[in-house]
């Protein structure tokens, strides 16, 4: 695969910690993306999530339209809308209304999700989200470039033809990544020409192959794949030297226990049996990697170091085939806005410019 030119992206979970309240996470987050800007970052990305302090975005777009109007340059993405809880009319416009407002810089992350209180809340079945994020994703693509636009679905279908406006600024559409953790998905979207969002929980031979795949895949089924964009998402920190990011990442993990993220009864599984909901069984099983001895953050999921060894995993990651890093600073790290701001800096002052 070709060599590609990496940028750079953060990823904001928005979690709120104990103590915190939601406007002084927004604010937090708020207060960095204008940070990133002038650090000459290539875009922010945020996430869905509802129901707990785990995440507190519900609507990335609603969020992303309050970027547009804070923001000249950045890229804003959404990581990811989990489309089989939206509405895909309501999440076609909203996404043509961003577009338009920040002067075509939407990257639109989707995802079916996982969460089973999410679903459950919302009245869905779990087992259904596939078909319903596919569903979803025909009709966007179908609202943004065809007038006059029909779908008849198992859970979509449109009563008259419809006309979307406004549409949005890029066209056909703005750029899709399709959150990709079994190679099962990974293979279904490459076959569609869309490009992936890749495990942010999965250990770098895991992503190497995912790029691989979607590469094989897309160029099988006739798509040209020279300026595809993949995205790479990370937990990232770079310090004056190893023994410092060793000491951090220590600090960090003994303060939050990664495998909340996943399984804190957000865990995909179905209610009825106690076990993975349908086409989540890969999901589950995948979790097995996470923490599981002291060193494997360090060696295999996180990029993590001093700026030379940081560089050098971010080259590894470029050459796998992926043009984007999203990267994680503290999603679930608990970091005072200086501290954060500091980190900021010192990556983009000793570990971009290698990239430039």
């Amino acid at each position: 695969m070709a060599h590609r030119p990496m940028k750079f992206s953060t990823f904001h979970l928005f979690h709120q910690f104990a103590g915190q309240s939601a406007r002084e996470v927004y604010d937090y987050h708020l207060e960095l993306v204008e940070l990133l800007e002038e650090l000459g970052f290539d875009g922010v990305w945020m996430a869905e999530h509802h129901f707990h302090d785990f995440g507190t975005v519900p609507n990335t777009l609603t969020m992303l339209a309050n970027l547009a109007a804070r923001t000249e340059r950045l890229r804003l993405g959404t990581g990811i809308v989990v489309l089989p809880l939206r509405d895909p009319i309501h999440v076609a416009e909203e996404a043509a209304m961003v577009d338009l407002l920040s002067g075509g810089r939407l990257e639109l992350g989707i995802g079916r999700g996982y969460q089973s209180i999410e679903f459950e809340n919302f009245g869905l079945d779990l087992a259904e989200s596939r078909d319903r994020f596919d569903e979803c994703l025909d009709m966007l693509l179908g609202l943004w470039t065809t007038d006059g636009f029909e779908y008849q679905g198992r859970f979509h279908q449109t009563t008259h033809p419809l006309s979307l406006w406004p549409k949005p600024v890029q066209r056909p559409h703005p750029p899709l990544h399709v959150a990709a953790i079994s190679p099962e998905t990974v293979r279904t979207y490459a076959a569609r020409g869309l490009p992936i969002l890749a495990d942010p929980a999965a250990p770098f031979a895991r992503i190497a192959e995912a790029a691989r795949t979607w590469y094989a895949t897309a160029t099988a089924h006739g798509f040209d794949t020279e300026d595809a964009e993949l995205v790479a998402s990370r937990v990232v920190y770079v310090a004056e030297s190893n023994e410092r990011a060793r000491e951090e990442q220590a600090r960090f993990e003994a303060a939050f226990d990664r495998t909340r993220i996943f399984l804190a009864g957000n865990a995909p599984i179905d209610s009825k049996t106690g076990g993975a909901a349908k086409s989540y069984e890969y999901h589950l099983e995948r979790l097995k990697d996470i923490a599981a001895d002291e060193d494997f953050g360090w060696n295999q999921l996180e990029v993590i170091g001093d700026p030379e060894r940081v560089i050098a995993q971010i080259k590894s990651i470029q050459d796998m085939g992926y043009g984007n890093l999203l990267c994680d600073f503290g999603s679930t790290r608990r970091m005072p806005i200086e501290e954060m701001k500091q980190l900021l800096k010192f990556f983009a002052a000793e570990v971009m410019p290698a990239f430039r």
